[in-house]
């Protein structure tokens, strides 16, 4: 919620309106995670670490991606 502003993340956000809500819900333990739930969420993370060009490394949170 913090960048949906970001006009550098902008794009981002339009094309993953349904990935970035359920990774919030299914972290909140509002909905369940499901199979193709889970198919979203790793596009939209996977999509997020491209556009920044760098690799999973095994980040624990947002900051940790975003100061690498």
């Amino acid at each position: 919620m913090s960048y949906r502003d970001d006009e550098q993340f902008s794009d981002f956000i339009e094309y993953n309106d349904i990935g970035l809500p359920l990774a919030y819900m299914i972290d909140s333990k509002i909905v369940e995670p499901t199979e193709i739930a889970q198919a979203f969420v790793t596009e939209t993370f996977d999509l997020f670490l491209k556009s920044l060009e760098i690799e999973d490394t095994g980040f624990e949170d947002l900051d940790e991606v975003l100061g690498y």
